[in-house]
């Protein structure tokens, strides 16, 4: 199957072949869906593997710096683990990691390109531009479920899925009255109750649900975003 229109999702268009109860399988994909190995029964070392990989090895050879400025990286990305979503300080994650201030906003960036965090910055400047970082996650669900599967409450997966998902087809940015905002319109992001409260003022305004398997008007299921790729 081809990968589904942002415009068609909203308007419902969207199904996997052969496949009546999506849900089941959304929830695998949260956990083990993400990467192509995820098959092996040695899933969770293998990624813990990637992770120390990237951070001790790959990112500090392409800066050119040495070893101990990976152990810091790899300390940085287990703070921001344990902590997401959040809306990060730089200087106390200086103080929690023993990184210089003037470093960690360029350290975050050259993880969140290394595939290791995700930066949510408001609409000013956007992900290509200078906009602030108003929230910081890990960069998908089943580094959540590895690194930090304390963290593994249901609303920051789901809004790391969310993001991980529709950034690949354009910028995603904060919305100064909900969630997300993508392409002029509002995200919310919520399980099977969500109500529609907060974007109830907002003319292109979504409830994105977890627990549902059929949207219906503004509201699209979450497992649906998927499809985008």
């Amino acid at each position: 199957m081809g990968a589904v229109e942002m415009g068609d999702m909203l308007r419902h268009h969207y199904e996997i072949p052969g496949v009546e109860h999506p849900l089941p399988l959304f929830q695998d994909y949260l956990r083990r869906g993400y990467y192509p190995f995820g098959r092996d029964t040695a899933y969770d070392i293998e990624i813990a593997q990637v992770v120390s990989q990237t951070m001790e090895s790959d990112i500090p050879l392409y800066l050119n710096v040495n070893v101990s400025v990976g152990r810091k990286l790899k300390q940085l990305l287990m703070v921001v683990a344990e902590s997401v979503p959040f809306k990060p300080v730089m200087q106390k994650l200086a103080d929690m990691t023993g990184i210089s201030r003037n470093y960690i906003q360029d350290y975050l960036m050259y993880m969140e390109r290394a595939g290791m965090v995700a930066q949510l910055r408001d609409a000013v400047g956007g992900m290509r531009g200078l906009g602030k970082t108003e929230k910081l996650y890990l960069d998908n669900t089943n580094l959540i479920y590895v690194l930090a599967p304390q963290r593994a409450d249901i609303g920051n997966v789901r809004e790391t899925f969310f993001m991980n998902q529709v950034r690949v087809v354009g910028e995603v940015t904060c919305s100064p009255v909900s969630d997300f905002l993508f392409d002029g319109m509002t995200f919310e992001i919520g399980g099977r109750k969500k109500g529609k409260k907060q974007i109830a003022d907002v003319e292109n305004g979504f409830v994105v649900k977890d627990d549902i398997e059929i949207g219906y008007a503004n509201v699209i299921p979450l497992w649906a975003f998927g499809l985008l790729y």
